[in-house]
């Protein structure tokens, strides 16, 4: 009785029926860098997606540079974890210790996290055809919603910022704004606090053959015209 418990017990980590998955000890010097390094080059995939796509200012090298180390950590983990359970849980109470403060500004970059901890388990467990399906749906999700600018009103290209002068002329600035581009809505008017001039700004999107310079050059000659500022604006900028 007791040794048929015994026996039990020992199967347990595995499940009923199921076929023991070989451990970290198991595998050959060889299949362990074989495997890190596939995670890393997945990585370094997907960091390049990410910097190739991204949107907005809030751009971070070290975050990319993020995703490349949190692949092949996870490949190494999975690595030392396979169906050992005592040191899942060893890893997992080491881990709790750690502590992550970092905010993430934008939402997408979450998604690299996950996209990144997939690759890596996938690499780690030598599933190579679904790391490589994996990285290669992610690229192309991310490469085709970035050419198309996917889920944006429209796409903006300058925030346009001047003091205009309300003792002169407005006709002269709108009849520029045209010329030099193809849209410009007004996003915001805020007067001055002795009500003589206005601080405007405006979304532009210029013209093929027209470039900023010539917009703030021409701008600046304006009569009651002062302060023009362009940021440049590829995503949502608050203005």
């Amino acid at each position: 009785m007791n040794a048929m418990l015994l026996t039990t017990l020992t199967q347990l980590p595995q499940g009923v029926g199921q076929a023991a998955v070989d451990t970290v000890m198991s595998l050959s010097t060889y299949q362990l860098i074989v495997r890190s390094l596939a995670a890393a080059g997945l990585g370094v995939v997907l960091a390049l997606v990410y910097r190739a796509t991204h949107k907005g200012l809030s751009y971070s090298q070290s975050f990319t540079q993020t995703i490349v180390f949190i692949a092949t950590i996870v490949a190494i983990v999975m690595m030392t974890v396979r169906n050992s359970l005592a040191t899942a849980f060893t890893l997992v109470g080491a881990l709790s210790i750690i502590r992550f403060r970092t905010v993430v500004k934008d939402t997408r970059d979450t998604s690299f996290v996950f996209a990144a901890l997939a690759l890596g388990m996938a690499a780690g467990l030598g599933y190579w055809e679904l790391a490589g399906i994996g990285v290669g749906l992610v690229a192309a999700l991310a490469v085709a919603m970035h050419a198309l600018n996917f889920g944006a009103l429209y796409k903006s290209e300058f925030i346009l910022r001047f003091t205009f002068d309300q003792a002169q002329n407005s006709e002269a600035y709108l009849k520029l704004l045209p010329e030099f581009s193809k849209r410009s809505n007004m996003l915001h008017i805020e007067p001055s606090g002795d009500g003589k001039s206005l601080r405007l700004t405006y979304d532009v999107t210029l013209l093929a053959e027209a470039r900023a310079e010539q917009l703030t050059a021409a701008l600046s000659r304006i009569a009651g015209v002062s302060d023009v500022v362009l940021i440049v604006s590829k995503n949502d900028v608050d203005y």
